[in-house]
């Protein structure tokens, strides 16, 4: 296995099992050091030792688009995207409240009805920029790690298409494309560069976006621990969390450690410090344990993961 490949597993790999190391200590205070962090399942939901959470089940959709070569720049891939959610949704015992109401609000299972039911949610509330497209981006990476000189911006676009279908605010979508550009810059090099998808925002959004960034870059991830349901404080947290660590276990430890939505921040963290040190670097215990909707293990991630590479290097 070479080390892009590993580093593109292990993005996500690493969203996986943050999301799943975090589930037993959502929406708890932080937890200071020395108490250990510890995959033990629990929490609001009871999961189950190494479960995952709705971050990765979301993911799972996009990792199975990915892997059958199927592009996200038109509405026939993103259609199948909603399908998927909208049949998780119905049984699935945690879905976000802002993501619940806007399946809840289809009037067909289309990308386009989706975006119509994002909207409506987002007037009827006057804000929609939660955590929740954020959360599921990460396996949108692995379908443009070619290095044509436009990557960036088809990832980019990408990114913002699959998070419209829940999230109407542009925060979400700056969001995501913030971080996608950062997975993909790292499992291409090896290194941090969270910077280098701000020319990919608005003109207009690329200011404020750098002083977050800045934000993070000078505070510790408990610091955003109030807020952390918030897109923008989410991702302040996890790069925080990457940032600060010098190992992927210590970034997903960090991030956990911050307390409130711990899988979600974690997911994201997760996702981002995978792919700079690669699945390799995943304690053996907690990817042993991995495992959530639809009866997935971490081999299956792997090997949906390894497709995806495989198809678009075909």
């Amino acid at each position: 296995m070479t080390h892009t490949t590993d580093r593109a597993i292990g993005a996500v790999l690493g969203s996986a099992v943050g999301d799943a190391l975090g589930a037993g200590y959502e929406f708890q205070p932080p937890v200071p050091e020395p108490t250990p962090i510890r995959m033990k399942g629990g929490g609001t939901f009871n999961w189950a030792p190494g479960e995952w959470t709705d971050d990765t089940s979301m993911a799972v959709p996009i990792l199975r688009t990915a892997a059958r070569g199927g592009s996200f720049a038109d509405d026939a891939a993103l259609d199948g995207l909603v399908a998927a959610w909208a049949d998780w949704a119905r049984t699935a015992p945690d879905v976000g409240i802002q993501t619940r109401s806007v399946l809840g609000g289809l009037e067909a299972r289309t990308a386009s009805a989706s975006r119509a039911s994002a909207r409506r949610v987002h007037d009827q509330s006057g804000r929609s920029a939660g955590n929740g497209s954020l959360m599921r981006t990460t396996p949108l990476v692995l379908a443009y790690l070619d290095p044509a000189e436009d990557t960036d911006r088809r990832l980019a676009d990408a990114a913002r298409a699959v998070s419209d279908l829940s999230h109407y605010e542009a925060d979400a979508g700056d969001a995501c494309v913030l971080w996608c550009v950062a997975i993909r810059h790292a499992v291409l090099t090896g290194s941090l560069d969270v910077r280098r998808g701000l020319d990919q925002l608005p003109m207009d959004r690329r200011r404020v976006w750098a002083e977050r960034l800045s934000a993070a870059e000078a505070l510790h991830p408990v610091d955003f621990t109030a807020t952390n349901g918030w897109v923008v404080s989410a991702l302040q947290a996890a790069y925080a969390a990457v940032l600060r660590s010098d190992s992927l276990e210590g970034a997903l430890v960090a991030a956990v450690r911050s307390g409130n939505d711990t899988d979600t921040v974690a997911a994201i963290a997760g996702g981002l410090a995978g792919a700079l040190y690669g699945g390799s670097a995943l304690p053996g215990d907690w990817r042993e344990l991995l495992h959530g909707w639809p009866g997935l293990r971490a081999d299956d991630l792997v090997a949906l993961s390894s497709q995806a590479l495989r198809v678009r290097a075909a």
